[in-house]
């Protein structure tokens, strides 16, 4: 099992230095934890400092190693070209292998402010993740549908094929990642009941399209205590207060052997990769969660 990190975007603070400061600490903190992976996501039209994807990656590779990295792209919301272009330059970037991780998109907020139709989210989505894929692989591509173009290339195509994770957690999505991604991503929102369900699905939806995933992944909000009490002191008021609408069960903390042993857990249920992202936001707080999960990923990484 691997483990890796998707960075915080967000961060309610005036002083929008000190939030890219975070980042770029945070990726650097996970390098040296030796994480087996570095994202950061994608939101629109907020009402606090949000690091957009491609910038912020293209900074935090400055501190990352070779190790796998990648954004999130929320598709329905971008230009393909410009998508393809942004991805071909960070794979350039990048020492190592480029993920492009993608979803649908939620928020009527998001999408209006956006002029995006929400409603076409699907038929968006798959347009554009094609389109995508062709640039990426050098070839011009011409479209008549939702995306109208004539004879888009881009240049630089990465360097090497850029892998495909789709995200979701209902059933039409997970389909969606089976029948066109390489592998899929969980949402940080499943109980571990659902987690198991989805996982099971997931992978008979690939046996049922003929394709072998090349991971199965997982979001979970996580933060790893240097003993169980400090961490319940820490993340149970955040998860008390209603975090982010989640189940309470979706979240992970503990000591180092109990986040452990919960990971292990999602391992047997057939993930082969746990991105976590940080219930609290205090930077010393996450910094040293992070040196922990060195020692959870020893723990884990032979299952």
């Amino acid at each position: 099992m691997r483990v890796g990190i998707s960075l915080t975007s967000f961060h309610a603070t005036r002083d929008v230095r000190a939030g890219a400061s975070w980042m770029v600490e945070r990726a650097a903190a996970a390098r040296d934890a030796g994480l087996d992976s570095l994202f950061v996501g994608d939101h629109h039209v907020m009402p606090a400092p949000y690091y957009q994807n491609t910038v912020i990656m293209g900074r935090l590779l400055a501190e990352w190693n070779s190790n796998p990295a990648g954004c999130l792209f929320l598709l329905p919301l971008w230009n393909p070209v410009l998508a393809a272009e942004q991805i071909g330059t960070l794979a350039s970037i990048a020492k190592g292998r480029f993920i492009l991780q993608c979803a649908l998109g939620t928020g009527r907020d998001q999408f209006g402010g956006m002029g995006v139709n929400v409603k076409q989210r699907p038929s968006l989505f798959e347009q554009s993740l094609g389109i995508v894929r062709r640039l990426l692989a050098g070839e011009t591509v011409s479209s008549e549908g939702r995306f109208r173009m004539d004879g888009a290339h881009i240049a630089p195509v990465p360097p090497e094929p850029v892998e495909v994770w789709i995200g979701g957690s209902v059933e039409p999505s997970i389909d969606r990642a089976a029948r066109l991604g390489d592998a899929w991503l969980a949402g940080p929102e499943l109980t571990p009941e659902q987690a198991r369900h989805w996982a099971a699905f997931y992978r008979e939806r690939c046996a049922e399209y003929g394709r072998t995933p090349t991971c199965v992944a997982i979001r979970r909000d996580i933060y790893v205590g240097d003993e169980a009490a400090q961490a319940r002191a820490i993340a149970e008021p955040i998860i008390a207060a209603g975090y982010r609408g989640h189940d309470p069960s979706a979240s992970t903390f503990g000591s180092v052997a109990e986040v452990a042993d919960r990971f292990a857990a999602y391992g047997a249920m057939g993930y082969t990769d746990i991105i976590v992202r940080h219930l609290t936001d205090d930077q010393r707080q996450v910094r040293d969660s992070i040196a922990r999960l060195a020692r959870v990923r020893e723990a884990v990484r032979t299952i």
